[in-house]
């Protein structure tokens, strides 16, 4: 460890020594008998454990974070039970289950599926239903300021997301993300894709207030939903303009529009020349150039390596020319 890292990596150990002790806190207190002081000392500590840094994102140990997040995960939603309508607790979670989902369970599924197949449509099940569940938490946090909401977004898409405000884009883009990984998982169920249209419209209405949101966030989220094809309203063209946005305003400092772009677009033009160059990119990208996308980018430089090595299983040409041809 550098000189330069020791103070901040102390700094995060404490800030997560702190972070686990308010945990132990929270479940001490769910057992309390039932009253209006349990009901102030939960949101309290609710409060501590949804605002302040963010020390799983800033980590550098993918399977700490692993191992820590589902304790944490579940201590919010029993906290959740006693203070149903606290925003922070609704947006934690939301995150929380997608982040898990896709980044420790969705992740695994694709680095066995050659190995055990069967193994591996039992995870991407146990994803999809984890991407549900986050789903559930974001729009139970939108319906805060907008009863009803979640029912009108399946039906008119378009203005019903046009009612939310700039001060609820965590909100919605974690609603978006979730929702959208839970339809990219479901293909197969017409009941999912029937959402896309809600999930088209929650992000356009987040490029709409804030294009920039998140390092430019909401543009890499489109990027998957342009990487359709053409008869489910996608198109590549419009995937790359994304990539582009996304590329400029994380100023080059995220491996995961590299990866997306790859694993997607790429795949789907059967461009084995720009997948290659576009994930040797991700892998790149240096974790720490953005402490706060730290675990962000190396779980996503874990899934460029995993993509190269399952190439010859994505694209159909071959990469050698056969001996006799020469």
């Amino acid at each position: 460890m550098s000189e330069r890292n020791r103070p901040t990596r102390a700094v995060h150990a404490r800030t997560r020594a702190c972070r686990a002790c308010v945990l132990l806190l929270a479940a001490a207190l769910i057992v309390l008998p039932g009253c209006s002081i349990k009901r102030m000392a939960v949101k309290s500590v609710a409060n501590s454990l949804t605002s302040g840094p963010d020390v799983y994102g800033t980590d550098d140990d993918p399977e700490l974070i692993r191992d820590a997040l589902p304790f944490g995960l579940k201590t919010m939603e029993s906290l959740l039970e006693v203070v149903p309508k606290h925003r922070g607790l609704l947006l934690t979670l939301c995150r929380g289950f997608t982040q898990y989902g896709f980044a420790f369970v969705q992740l695994d599924a694709e680095a066995i599926e050659p190995l055990d197949y069967a193994k591996a449509v039992a995870m991407r099940a146990r994803a999809l239903k984890l991407f549900l569940r986050a789903r559930g938490y974001g729009l139970r946090g939108l319906e805060l300021s907008h009863p009803g909401l979640a029912s009108r977004l399946t039906v008119t898409p378009d203005s019903a997301a046009g009612v939310i405000k700039k001060k609820e884009l965590p909100m919605l883009y974690w609603t978006a993300a979730a929702w959208g990984s839970a339809v990219n998982l479901g293909k197969d169920r017409p009941e999912l894709l029937a959402d896309l249209g809600a999930v088209h419209a929650l992000l356009e209405r987040g490029l709409a207030l804030d294009e920039a949101y998140d390092g430019g966030a909401l543009h890499e989220a489109m990027i998957f939903l342009e990487a359709l094809p053409e008869a489910m309203g996608g198109s590549a063209e419009r995937a790359h303009r994304h990539f582009e946005k996304a590329i400029a305003f994380s100023q080059g400092k995220r491996a995961s529009p590299y990866v997306t772009l790859a694993s997607t677009v790429s795949v789907m033009t059967q461009d084995r020349a720009g997948f290659r160059e576009l994930l040797d990119k991700a892998l790149a990208v240096d974790p720490d150039g953005d402490p706060s996308q730290r675990l962000a980018n190396l779980i996503m430089q874990r899934r460029a390596r995993l993509l190269l090595d399952h190439e010859d299983l994505l694209f159909f040409d071959t990469d050698d020319e056969p001996e006799d041809s020469k």
